[in-house]
């Protein structure tokens, strides 16, 4: 039943993001928008606001029995949290700087977490036109203009493509690419990075710094069922609501779980911040 309820609201997630991608771009196209700072120092303008909103009415009217956890709503004690076995992940615009930068690498991230893990992952990115999709019961699929082409992560060959942040940029990072040797590196905001490898467009990203759940979940739930993994320090998938901390620990995205990444990752200072 469960699964037959993923593949159920695929398709109203879908049309969720997009119409939260629609309030996102009324704002991008004004000549000019406020950017705010939030308490962490990380901007904030008002299509995160109106994201947020036309998403949190979109999935209450879709399941109003599912609780929601968004990047811009409110905080939630983790002891309630830890009652939930199915819930909404949401990040109403990832990728702000992006956003505040025109450069169209910003996303919005749907993802439904059941018992710990993503099942249900949606990726818009709506100056790109582009969505990724995808449940743990089925394929990942990319949709441009319309046209739905299923996609799939590729075997790990030497030299290897890493995508890298566009906005951070961490030393850690410097020093395992290092170890790649011979690669290709290409820059990508948002999460973005993740669909490129799902895709097939690279192999490797690693992040080493301060995430959140809500930046990972949709883009892993895509990620897995094109054939990769996002993995921790000790290579097991990333699971989410586990503890008081909504913070990811640093990752490593790749597409092909095969690959001996240990040879690049062991001894980098890896952070678990859980």
């Amino acid at each position: 039943m469960a699964e037959q309820a993923w593949q159920h609201w695929l398709a109203p997630v879908q049309e969720i993001a997009e119409r939260a991608g629609e309030r996102i771009m009324a704002v991008y196209r004004t000549a000019d928008f406020e950017v705010e700072a939030k308490a962490d120092d990380s901007p904030l303008t008002r299509a995160d606001q109106a994201a947020h909103d036309a998403i949190r009415a979109g999935l209450a009217q879709l399941t109003p029995e599912l609780p929601q956890l968004s990047e811009e709503g409110e905080d939630i004690d983790a002891a309630e949290r830890a009652a939930w076995r199915q819930y909404w992940l949401i990040d109403p615009l990832d990728g702000t700087r992006e956003f505040i930068k025109r450069n169209g690498e910003f996303t919005v991230n749907i993802a439904l977490i059941e018992d710990g893990r993503p099942v249900l992952g949606v990726v818009h990115a709506p100056d790109l036109g582009m969505t990724w999709a995808a449940t743990a019961a089925g394929e990942a699929w990319r949709e441009v203009g319309g046209e739905r082409s299923s996609i799939r992560t590729r075997a790990a060959r030497p030299p290897l493509t890493a995508v890298v942040s566009r906005s951070h940029r961490e030393a850690a990072v410097s020093d395992m690419l290092e170890r790649l040797g011979d690669f290709r590196e290409l820059s990508v905001g948002s999460s973005l990075k993740i669909c490129r490898i799902a895709e097939g467009e690279a192999d490797l990203c690693p992040r080493f710094g301060p995430t959140c759940e809500w930046d990972t979940g949709a883009a892993q739930c895509v990620l897995e069922a094109a054939g990769g993994c996002l993995m921790d320090v000790g290579g097991q998938p990333l699971r989410y609501n586990t503890g008081a901390s909504l913070l990811n620990p640093d990752f490593l995205a790749v597409g092909d779980p095969a690959y001996d990444w240990a040879r690049i990752t062991d001894g980098l200072p890896w952070e678990a911040r859980r």
